[in-house]
């Protein structure tokens, strides 16, 4: 599987979805349940490297102003979310989380931001094709810290200083 295809199948889920994270991963292990186990293990390779390289400070805070707080277990399921998203979403809010302002049509706190089962669609497809655990993926790990300068997290001013357009949009009133 290539990179084109990852981002087909995330993108197919995510339109029959209509947007919901939760039907989104039922909808790709469907799709993967339909597919060979080595492709399946293709698939989580580019989603973990992907999960893995959104693991920055930015991104946190990013996270943080669009959820109203974001804790080391919520950032994990936003990077999981924004994977979700689809290519373009992704990579713009990789290269500059600020653009999380114009990428986002909106933000449903009570529903955006929370893809941790589009993080298990992988590995429950795997299981069900296999009936054993998917082996280790063969991929360097997240960084032990998120890249990038560090932010005070809970610091308004300095989540407004650094990402100031979706602190605009986003931002608590």
């Amino acid at each position: 599987m290539d990179e084109t295809e990852f981002w087909e199948l995330i993108d197919a889920a995510r339109q029959r979805a209509d947007g919901d994270p939760e039907d989104q991963a039922d909808l790709l292990v469907e799709r993967l349940l339909g597919m060979d186990p080595d492709l399946v293990l293709d698939f989580a390779r580019h989603f973990e490297a992907r999960y893995n390289r959104a693991c920055a400070w930015d991104l946190w805070g990013a996270a943080w102003v669009l959820l109203g707080g974001a804790s080391d277990d919520a950032f994990d399921f936003f990077r999981c979310w924004l994977i979700g998203q689809g290519r373009e979403v992704y990579e713009g809010a990789v290269h500059d989380p600020d653009s999380l302002a114009e990428l986002l049509d909106d933000f449903d706190e009570e529903l955006d931001g929370d893809g941790e089962e589009l993080g298990y669609a992988a590995d429950e497809a795997y299981e069900q094709l296999t009936g054993s655990v998917a082996p280790d993926l063969g991929i360097a790990p997240a960084p032990a810290e998120p890249l990038g300068t560090p932010v005070d997290l809970e610091n308004d001013r300095a989540l407004a200083e650094r990402l100031p357009r979706l602190w605009a949009r986003f931002g608590p009133d």
